[in-house]
């Protein structure tokens, strides 16, 4: 008897990421499969990145497993569910029980339930997974395992909240060699000439942006030992040779102490690699700064969202935009890439916080920003707020929480085009400040395509 375990985000089917070509490994799998290896439970790791469904459902036919595990989210849902509907019909599976687990688990119990699946897993995998698997292979009594939810006659049955894990030394490494890391490390060479790893070091964020999701680690603040991590990024060195890694941690730098320590660690094991991670502009001092680079950051993406206060305010990301400009500039001043978040669109935002988002970007002058509309994520305090006002909630099963919309200060149609005008008129003042001479014909197509988006959004504006 075994576990497989599996997800359903399949890259071929990805326009927006074939367009990028930075995939990552299934981190939160792979620290499920290295668990249960130390707990003696066979398990087969099915990482469909790089296959098809097809290909994954012949996997599953040939193993025959009596579960099969699947993590699901808001970009995975829809292929999910799919998945899940085939192995409970057809009968060459062997009719698994069927677990899901996830970020998206939490607020939507009953909607995944109905699917077809047999239990959902609510929070940290690891413990949950493996009681879970033994009490399905030993037929014991489930109703006493933490963290889970299932149906009973019909109705939803959530049991008590798993304790989160305290002490995360007790985690064994991802389960690394169970996936095709050759094809991640090669696809990264081949489209930026250079490969990238991710590694995690803490789990739970202690901030309260209303946007965000603490659906699996909660609001909370667990480190593994800096000793610990330097140790994984020396394995990651040494055996595939990676060249950079991307701390996948919400906040980087929330302890000082641990900086300090991971440092230390780092220098001592001579486990330097190239590094990029994310913080908070407030948790960046010049020393902390100082310390990063030397054990090797190349860049450090630190969190804004808008460049109105008064956005920010209502985020409740509780920093001053001003913070974040300055830590982005000495950022730079001391030779590090940085990179910044916004989001747009958000309840109460009118074209003055867009023209004040303009403004902060173009004196910041952060390397690299990405934009995105914002959407409301179920189970987040934005999601509650704006509940009452969502104008657009399409079926369920055959959408995500990124479809819903609600009343905004002006149309969606308006913030799309906010997005386009902000990309294109904060690169042009880029291409302005490399020197005015030089690169006129993309500062003039940079500016033209400013000039139509700021036409669009007078258009939509009413």
């Amino acid at each position: 008897m075994s576990i497989v375990l599996t997800h359903a985000y399949y890259l071929y089917e990805d326009a927006k990421e074939q367009a990028v070509m930075k995939p990552y490994a299934p981190l939160g799998l792979l620290y499920i499969s290295g668990y249960l290896n130390e707990n003696n439970v066979e398990n087969h790791l099915y990482d469909s990145t790089f296959y098809s469904k097809e290909e994954q459902l012949i996997f599953i036919e040939e193993k025959q497993p009596k579960v099969v595990a699947i993590y699901t989210n808001l970009m995975t849902k829809i292929n999910v569910i799919k998945l899940v509907k085939i192995l409970k019909t057809e009968k060459k599976y062997g009719f698994p029980k069927l677990i899901l687990g996830g970020p998206d688990i939490t607020y939507n119990c009953e909607n995944y339930l109905n699917t077809g699946v047999d239990f959902l897993i609510i929070g940290e995998g690891e413990q949950t997974t493996l009681e879970l698997y033994n009490a399905i292979k030993e037929n014991n009594d489930f109703s006493k395992i933490t963290g889970i939810a299932y149906l009973e006659n019909g109705s939803v049955v959530k049991t008590p909240p798993r304790i989160k894990m305290k002490d995360l030394s007790e985690l064994p490494l991802p389960n690394r060699a169970a996936i095709p890391v050759d094809k991640y490390l090669s696809t990264w060479k081949t489209h930026h000439g250079k490969s990238s790893m991710t590694i995690s070091t803490q789990r739970g964020c202690p901030y309260t942006c209303k946007w965000c999701s603490t659906a699996v680690y909660g609001q909370s603040y667990r480190r593994r030992p800096a000793k610990m991590v330097a140790a994984e990024m020396l394995m990651l060195k040494q055996t595939y040779n990676t060249d950079s890694i991307w701390f996948v941690d919400d906040v980087f730098t929330v302890s000082h102490k641990w900086i300090k320590e991971f440092h230390e660690e780092v220098l001592k094991q001579n486990a330097t690699i190239p590094f990029e991670c994310i913080t908070r502009a407030e948790r960046l001092t010049d020393e902390v700064l100082q310390l990063l680079k030397e054990a090797g950051c190349f860049r450090i993406w630190i969190g804004a969202e808008s460049g109105s206060q008064k956005i920010i305010d209502a985020m409740d990301r509780r920093v001053d935009v001003d913070v974040v400009k300055s830590a982005i500039k000495k950022t730079n001043e001391i030779g590090m890439e940085t990179g910044t978040f916004i989001m747009v669109g958000y309840p109460g935002e009118d074209e003055q916080d867009i023209n004040e988002t303009i403004t902060y970007l173009k004196a910041a002058n952060p390397t690299h920003f990405t934009i995105t509309v914002a959407y409301p994520i179920k189970g987040t305090s934005l999601y509650n707020e704006i509940e009452d006002q969502i104008t657009v909630k399409p079926n369920w099963d055959t959408s995500t929480d990124r479809d819903i919309d609600f009343t905004r200060t002006y149309s969606r149609k308006f913030y799309d085009y906010a997005v386009r005008r902000i990309v294109n008129e904060v690169n042009f003042n880029k291409e302005i400040l490399k020197g005015r001479n030089k690169n006129l014909l993309t500062s003039f197509k940079l500016k033209t395509k400013s000039i139509i988006a700021q036409t669009g959004m007078k258009l939509y504006k009413g």
